[in-house]
């Protein structure tokens, strides 16, 4: 079996079945992968994808491009596309990738990961956040995102899960009027760091997490309850 992942988060979940032959660029879990890139998620190379020989690229409806997908099975290539838009449709589609992939055994993170978050308790107190994902424009979560559900079951709720848009772009003028208990800014697919992004919110309390934690879906949902909840936590204080 050779695998071209498309994706960071699968690409960290399936390193272990020993399949993987070709990663984005942006694949960054494993650090000690020693694979063919293949380009980004939104612009492989798909003549370097085709001389991998691959039995089969797994890729996601919303990182990369169709285009690109359907160039790939035009090719004769099999392409599993995922979809997931909450915590339980995560545990369900990395089951189904790890199959299709050829792992014999079921990995104990994962195992892990659906008791981190089945265990977690009901929280004492409901915030409200605004969740930014970029800037130049400014854009946020908006409805039916993946993470949007993992912050909801952490007990924040983004203010504009109801927009028509999934990353509607919002004037940080309006964000900052919104009043959100807490300015939630992860390190990607933007890069907010202390210097840049909370001063964007003078006032407002600004939680800095771990984008693979909020955004990822594969092993580092085992400990993303406890790393996101300290650092929603530190920001309250």
């Amino acid at each position: 079996m050779r695998v071209v992942s498309l994706v960071p988060s699968l690409t960290e979940a399936v390193a272990g079945t020993g399949t993987l032959v070709g990663v984005t660029d942006w694949c960054t879990h494993p650090a000690d992968l020693d694979v063919t890139r293949v380009g980004g998620t939104k612009n492989p190379k798909v003549d370097r994808i085709l001389a991998l020989a691959p039995d089969l690229v797994i890729a996601n409806e919303e990182e990369n491009r169709a285009p690109d997908l359907a160039d790939l099975r035009e090719a004769g290539v099999e392409v599993l596309v995922t979809e997931v838009r909450d915590v339980p449709e995560a545990f369900v589609e990395l089951q189904r990738v790890l199959q299709a992939c050829g792992a014999r055994t079921r990995p104990r993170w994962l195992d892990e990961a659906e008791e981190a978050w089945s265990a977690l308790r009901p929280p004492e107190r409901r915030t409200t956040a605004v969740v930014p994902i970029w800037r130049r424009p400014w854009m946020v979560l908006g409805r039916d995102t993946f993470a949007g559900d993992v912050l909801a079951r952490l007990g924040v709720d983004h203010l504009y899960a109801g927009h028509a848009e999934r990353y509607p772009r919002i004037p940080v003028e309006e964000l900052r009027a919104a009043a959100p208990d807490v300015v939630v800014l992860p390190d990607e697919p933007y890069r907010f760091t202390p210097d840049d992004g909370p001063e964007a919110f003078p006032g407002l309390p600004c939680a800095l997490v771990s984008g693979r934690h909020l955004t990822w879906y594969g092993p580092s949902l085992a400990e993303a309850p406890r790393v996101l909840g300290e650092a929603l936590r530190a920001a309250s204080r």
